[in-house]
């Protein structure tokens, strides 16, 4: 490696030396080094750790030097992680590929072997747990053998991978969910590797890596296929970012939480604009502000659309690594490091340069919660009630008024209406039976109430803010309504640890909120069935359900395919909404039930004051839980260590198989790319709005019995009961090409007065599902593109919504706008991402998706627009021009390959 600015320096910490790459003798070369941003002070160290005249140069070095904070990103610089975090949904993929691609590499020639993680890679299993089973004492145990028994194959492909990959490190299900794992435990903050001390930097194949941000540590989010290149030693290309600060200041007010403060800082940033920027939060509030806190906001950076929001390290990051039980050694060397390095913290610090600031007083924080469809759109729990009859108005415009029902039924109370007349909203209130209970089931009744996802698992204060919160309302003898499911799934088993010591874990338990799974259960839609009389009643009819969850998305058709509103809520709202059991109620006012003496109880009585909630945390969590919890981290339970798992290089890949097949990327692939060709006579497979999210695109949840993933199912002998979920089929493309597009809330304008994967095939406008008509088309060999508006692609770092299109024969999307890592994900896949000129978009070009598609002027010579050509049955044409959002000129390298790991491969394979 070169050194041409001679930083390379020693550190001494406590007898001990380090070398490090000094940015202080950088600065006596560069003044502005002292103001950088702390994030682009961390890039910085890793171009100078890294600089090697090919992929780094000192001209890279010295573009990062002379920042300017109002410059648009122009400038490209290769970004080299020091390890990969993933997540089975997004890992089992990943962890497929790097299997078929040793496959390639012996068909190219070349040793399999070299086909291997270079830099640490880490997987946390926590994805694959449903709940099934809740409101039981052994809710956990019965999830867990579903888990196993559901996922048997996938969790022995990767015990598999774990032995025949180096640097590949699985932890076992039932531990954690990932972000709280990685926080807890897997990050090192500062590095020690062969005596060069440098920072933990990552890239993770979840979105919500960012989480780790609140630690200090700079990591993002990255689909599958730049993570598998990361792995094999792949520098991130990325073009210098601007830098937003966000100042806080003051303290958090009684009665508002960080779910709170989550939801205003999301709302401002999207309002702002951040999306490929990052955001870096500064300012003497942070004082004030728990890491807990702090991770919360880092979480929700896909949520507010910056590539990171990261909080530099300082002494709350010390005593949150010195709690979660890292040692002294380690916390005394990330301190001297961060020092040395002008990278610490201080209160009253002059602030870095930044693109653009924003502020927030946070004792002007108020309780709120965010939906019915979006993390961005927040709403005061004040207003919450009023949001809900807003949004059923055009939920419900379209159904007729149900006429009074005579019917009598024979249940509880010896009779009753079985079908109701609501005037307010003109629907049916069936009565319904379940279990040993009759009840009234009306729109906007809370059918979910979860305490689930890693942003509000991972912070004690808001955990046992909820339990003292079902204390309180168990002292006053209020139940869960009758039809509200209930779960409680925690970050790490930790939180169970200090529930259980402060005595709440009980309570909790009483009011239905029993423990079903160590892992992301709700908010990634593995919300398991509801009770089949309430699925039955919400079907029949046409009842528009709730939930709210302590998660961090809530998009259309994510959570369960029975709800059409969510909320996003802190748990001491999720447990509050279980009691009161609809959203037509304004907790701030309304009572949320009766206590024993007949009396009203209001959420003011029961909500536990801040100074109790600091106290039990004071009093009940400590260190040695950390270092409990996590000494046999990576060993697993008897379930994981009776799995059988082959040992071998090569994997033995099994053609029935309903879970792990082998991707046909790799098929015939020449050792040399082609030539880059126009795209002629293609056809439009999906004509989509704004905000369509990887939801929208490939959906993680349930696998719906008629759609052409259930008809593939069961054709390979599949049960209904065993579909499982896309999310736990990503590495069957099979199931998952079937399943692009396939999102029961996806409207395609081709074909109006549909929901869900259904297109017009072209020229004959037949209807048929998207899969259908995709297979149809490349019969026939006509290419396809995909029309969208703003925000294409926007959510979870899902690369399968970038496999599943080009494997369906999408060669372009032309969109208003990208979200950042779908776009990636495209190029990765080879995929064209163009973006419409300002003010121009499919309606504004009177697009049908009818038309014959060209698009002419994509070639190797980096070209910044395109010419598209859209004609008509009856040969009007109409010709626009589309920017090309290929953005580096690596990333032109990786779209000339067909794709990053084509690339990868070849240049291996040639090495």
């Amino acid at each position: 490696m070169s050194d041409s600015f001679s930083t390379a320096s020693t550190l001494n910490v406590n007898g001990k030396q380090y070398r490090y790459y000094s940015l202080e003798k950088l600065a006596k070369s560069y003044g502005e080094v002292a103001r950088l941003p702390f994030s682009l002070k961390v890039l910085l160290e890793n171009l100078l750790r890294h600089e090697d005249g090919v992929d780094v140069s000192a001209e890279d070095i010295k573009a990062l030097c002379k920042w300017d904070p109002q410059a648009q990103p122009s400038e490209e610089i290769a970004f080299t992680p020091a390890r990969v975090v993933l997540q089975d949904f997004t890992g089992v993929p990943a962890i497929v590929d790097l299997a078929a691609m040793r496959e390639a590499m012996k068909d190219l020639g070349g040793e399999a072997s070299r086909i291997n993680p270079l830099s640490p890679a880490e997987l946390v299993i926590d994805h694959s747990v449903q709940v099934d089973s809740y409101g039981r004492a052994d809710s956990l145990d019965l999830n867990n053998t579903i888990e196993f028994k559901r996922n048997k194959e996938r969790y022995e492909f990767l015990k598999w991978g774990k032995k025949a990959f180096k640097n590949f490190a699985v932890v076992p299900p039932n531990t954690g969910i990932v972000h709280q794992v990685n926080l807890e435990h897997l990050a090192r903050v500062v590095f020690d590797d062969d005596g060069v001390a440098y920072p933990d930097t990552l890239v993770g194949t979840d979105s919500h890596t960012t989480m780790i941000n609140g630690l200090g540590v700079l990591g993002w989010g990255v689909g599958g296929i730049e993570a598998e290149a990361a792995m094999l030693g792949q520098a991130i290309t990325m073009l210098i970012p601007q830098v937003v600060g966000f100042r806080l200041e003051g303290k958090l007010p009684e009665g508002s939480t960080a779910t709170d403060l989550v939801l205003t800082v999301t709302q401002m940033l999207r309002e702002h604009g951040v999306v490929g920027k990052f955001v870096e939060f500064f300012g003497d509030g942070l004082t004030q502000l728990p890491l807990a806190d702090r991770a919360t906001i880092s979480n929700m950076s896909p949520e507010y659309g910056a590539t990171c929001g990261i909080f530099p390290v300082d002494d709350e990051s010390l005593r949150y690594m010195r709690l979660s039980g890292r040692s002294e050694e380690r916390i005394e060397l990330v301190e001297a490091y961060m020092r040395a390095q002008g990278m610490w913290r201080e209160e009253g610090q002059k602030p870095a340069k930044y693109s653009a600031v924003l502020e927030l007083e946070l004792n002007s924080v108020q309780p709120s919660l965010a939906g019915p469809k979006r993390p961005q759109d927040r709403v005061l729990l004040v207003d919450a009630a009023d949001n809900y009859a807003k949004h059923m108005k055009g939920l419900i415009k379209d159904r007729e008024p149900t006429r009074k029902s005579e019917e009598r039924f024979e249940g509880e109370g010896g009779g009753g209406t079985a079908v109701g007349y609501d005037e307010a909203v003109h629907a049916p209130s069936p009565l319904v039976k379940n279990g040993d209970k009759t009840f009234t089931l009306r729109d906007g009744a809370v059918v979910i109430a979860a305490i689930t996802s890693c942003t509000n698992t991972s912070n004690p204060a808001v955990m046992l803010g909820a339990a003292l919160l079902a204390r309180n309302a168990v002292e006053k003898g209020l139940d869960v309504k009758p039809w509200v499911k209930t779960s409680l799934a925690p970050g790490s088993r930790v939180v169970t640890d200090y529930l259980k010591k402060a005595g709440l874990l009980d309570d909790l338990e009483t009011l239905g909120f029993n423990l079903v799974g160590y892992g992301c259960t709700t908010c990634i839609g593995n919300s398991g069935p509801l009770s089949k009389p309430i699925e039955e009643a919400i079907e029949k009819h046409d009842l528009v359900a709730v939930s709210v969850l302590s998660g961090n998305r809530n998009f259309e058709g994510r959570i369960h395919p029975h709800v059409k509103m969510n909320y996003l809520a802190s748990p001491p709202l999720v447990v509050a909404y279980a009691l009161a059991g609809h959203m037509q109620v304004d907790l701030t006012e309304d009572p949320l039930g009766e206590d024993r003496d007949g009396k009203p109880v209001y959420l003011r009585d029961i909500w536990p004051s801040s100074h109790e909630i600091q106290d039990t945390i004071r009093n009940n969590v400590s260190s040695d839980m950390f270092q409990s919890s996590y000494s046999s981290v990576f060993e697993g339970d008897e379930n994981w260590n009776s799995l059988n798992a082959p040992e071998s290089e090569m994997f033995e890949w099994d053609e029935d198989s309903t879970y792990i097949r082998n991707p046909p990327y790799f098929e015939d692939m020449p050792a040399d790319p082609t030539a880059v060709r126009d795209i002629r006579g293609a056809r439009c497979l999906a004509l989509l709005g704004d905000s369509i999210t990887t939801d929208h695109i490939s959906p993680a949840g349930s696998i719906a019995e008629e759609s052409p993933a259930g008809a593939y199912l069961k054709s390979k002998g599949v049960k209904k009961a065993e579909f499982n979920s896309y999310g736990s089929r990503r590495g069957n493309h099979e199931v998952m090409m079937r399943g692009t597009f396939a999102n029961v809330r996806l409207r395609n304008k081709l074909a109006p007065g549909t929901e869900g994967g259904w297109t017009r095939y072209q020229p004959d406008d037949v209807e048929m599902t998207i899969f259908d008509a995709a297979m149809k088309y490349q019969q026939e060999g006509v290419p396809l593109i995909v029309l969208a508006g703003k925000e294409y692609g926007t959510g979870s770092s899902r690369d399968w919504a970038a496999k599943g299109a080009l494997l369906l024969g999408v060669k372009a999307v032309i969109a208003k706008s990208f979200e950042r890592i779908h776009r990636s994900n495209l190029i990765g896949m080879g995929v064209l991402p163009l973006c419409f000129m300002d003010d121009e978009d499919a309606v504004s070009l009177e697009l049908t998706g009818k038309e014959t598609y060209s698009i002419e002027g994509v070639n190797d010579d980096s070209s910044e627009y395109v010419t598209v050509t859209a004609t008509r049955g009856d040969g009007d044409e109409r010709t626009f021009k589309a920017e090309v959002r290929i953005d580096t000129p690596k990333e032109w390298e990786y779209y000339r390959h067909g794709g990053i790991l084509h690339y990868v491969l070849r240049q291996l394979a040639a090495s």
